[in-house]
């Protein structure tokens, strides 16, 4: 069963938490509400999430206060955030919101068909890097729990999981290289530059599995980072 990546919407206008609903709920993903930059920063303390949207206008922590305050967190800084505003604003206002952290800025009323798509990316990347983390943590478990000098049956165990393991690496390089070039074609600087850094990760994990396959040599090459 695959988890569903959890959405971060932060709006301290209840009629636009609803509007933000309605158009995302056809990614079939799991919604989460916050109405003030405080609540928004409560959630991220305990749940993960694969984007945050987050509007600009809010009493006491504005928008870009709460984007600060999440790039801080090293728990947090690296979600994508998308400022969501109502203000008529100019090209200031606007440097403003990337200079918070911000990967995309987004005037109302918008597109609901824009929006969406732009989310769904943002998901299907977190989706990968969650395969990713997954398939590295069990190459790090099986090696812990590997012993050397088995023979027969036993022997045979480890160059089966490799196998098992290259094969779903397989799957997620594939899927990497259709979703880049995806991108590729709507030119999203910020998601490419998300799907270049998943592709970097995925080709550490093929070195450190091709390392361990037999005749690769006595050292194997280090694992990638899980985050």
């Amino acid at each position: 069963m695959v988890q569903k990546a959890k959405i971060l919407l932060v709006d301290d206008r209840p009629e636009n938490l609803l509007a933000l609903e309605a158009i995302l709920s056809a990614l079939d993903q799991t919604l989460v509400r916050a109405s003030s930059g405080e609540e928004a920063l409560k959630a991220l303390l305990t749940d993960d999430f694969a984007v945050i949207l987050l509007d600009v206008q809010m009493p006491g922590m504005d928008g870009f206060e709460t984007a600060a305050h999440i790039k801080r967190r090293e728990r947090t800084r690296d979600i994508p955030i998308i400022f969501l505003t109502a203000i008529n604003h100019g090209p200031h206002h606007t440097f403003r919101g990337y200079a918070a952290g911000a990967v995309d800025y987004i005037s109302k009323p918008f597109d609901p068909w824009v929006l969406r798509a732009k989310v769904s990316v943002f998901v299907e990347l977190y989706m990968k890097n969650c395969q990713l983390r997954e398939q590295a943590a069990l190459l790090r478990l099986q090696l812990e729990n590997g012993q050397p000098g088995r023979t027969g049956a036993a022997a045979q165990e480890p160059a089966g999981l490799l196998a098992e393991l290259s094969a779903r690496l397989a799957a997620v390089e594939e899927q990497a290289e259709a979703l880049t070039k995806q991108l590729d074609e709507s030119a999203d600087a910020a998601a490419v530059a998300t799907a270049a850094h998943l592709e970097r990760k995925l080709t550490g994990l093929r070195r450190a599995l091709d390392a361990l396959e037999p005749g690769a040599g006595s050292g194997a090459s280090p694992l990638p980072a899980s985050s």
